[in-house]
């Protein structure tokens, strides 16, 4: 081997060395140490499903609303104490998120099969939130594992990080933006609201005084959600809630995105044409959308001797592991 190519090897073991580092996360991570972690996360999220199809969509969203402050670290699922600000408490979550419970027994049955605490409640709400997906019927992918779990939290971050159903697009595009994911990023991950409900104070504003909406569509969201009153009334995101298809997609096109947020990707800005081919090709949007999961899963992970692995997902250990 002459000198040239003996250095591009080095180079390229580097290069490989480098990128495994800088995530430090794989999708085979708890396969010899608790083969059976996965499919125990698999059932749990199965029969939440089974008995509350809507769940889907609260674990999902836990698991976004977990990454964007501070990174994937399950700082979401800690509860208030005298140390911990909860981000719970946030805005954006405040008798909004919910899923709790169905982490909680997720967590026991793992720690169970697993015969001690080895899988962390960040890669629980990743994993979770993967399989939610597939259970109302879309995509799968590798979920790539090893993170550990926060020992704080920050409701200040989660307000000021979280994005906002009535943000306009510039703010949504530096929102992702902040963390590291671009357009594309932003308008198939905005996908996930092809699955679930929002509340009336979300949208309240859109179908009461905006004009870039269908007039029917906003004629039977006012049944729904009057000027004054009924702020928790839910609504559908899409007209298949239940269902992780494209139907968000054609909504848009069709100006019936129920929050502004939403109808801001298609409302002649940069990124019209990417709704219109998401609302034609369910193939491309699930595999961009599997892409860009994963990315929004390696931001800014505790690894190796950082953080925890919490024995109760809701609170700090009173020592690290």
């Amino acid at each position: 081997m002459n000198a040239i190519s003996f250095l591009s090897l080095v180079s390229l073991i580097f290069s490989i060395a480098t990128a495994t580092l800088n995530s430090g996360l794989s999708s085979s991570y708890y396969d010899r140490v608790c083969p059976e972690a996965l499919p125990t996360i698999k059932r749990v999220v199965e029969d939440a499903l089974a008995q509350e199809r809507r769940m889907g969509a609260s674990i999902l969203r836990l698991h976004f609303h977990d990454c964007f402050v501070n990174g994937c670290d399950a700082s979401i699922l800690l509860d208030q104490t005298s140390t911990i600000d909860s981000e719970k408490n946030a805005l954006p979550n405040a008798n909004s998120a919910r899923g709790f419970e169905v982490i909680d027994k997720i967590k026991f049955e793992v720690d169970k099969v697993c015969g001690r605490p080895v899988v962390s409640c960040a890669d629980i709400l990743a994993v979770a939130a993967r399989d939610s997906v597939v259970a109302l019927g879309g995509p799968s992918w590798k979920v790539k594992l090893g993170r550990r779990d926060s020992t704080t939290a920050s409701r200040t971050a989660a307000n000021a990080n979280l994005p906002s159903p009535f943000m306009d697009l510039p703010a949504l595009i530096k929102n992702f933006k902040d963390q590291g994911l671009d357009e594309e990023d932003l308008v198939v991950l905005s996908g996930a609201h092809t699955l679930g409900f929002a509340q009336c104070f979300t949208f309240r504003d859109r179908i009461h005084n905006e004009t870039n909406i269908h007039p029917a569509f906003a004629s039977h969201l006012r049944t729904i959600c009057p000027q004054v009153g009924a702020d928790s009334r839910l609504a559908p995101l899409d007209s298949t809630p239940g269902s992780f298809d494209v139907k968000y997609f054609t909504n848009l096109v069709s100006k019936k995105g129920i929050l502004r947020s939403d109808q801001a990707f298609f409302d002649g800005g940069v990124t019209n044409e990417l709704v219109s081919k998401y609302s034609r090709n369910q193939k491309e949007f699930w595999a961009d959308f599997a892409t860009s999961m994963v990315k929004m899963g390696d931001t800014k992970p505790l690894i190796e001797n950082k953080g925890q692995i919490h024995n109760i997902c809701r609170k700090t250990n009173l020592r690290k592991h």
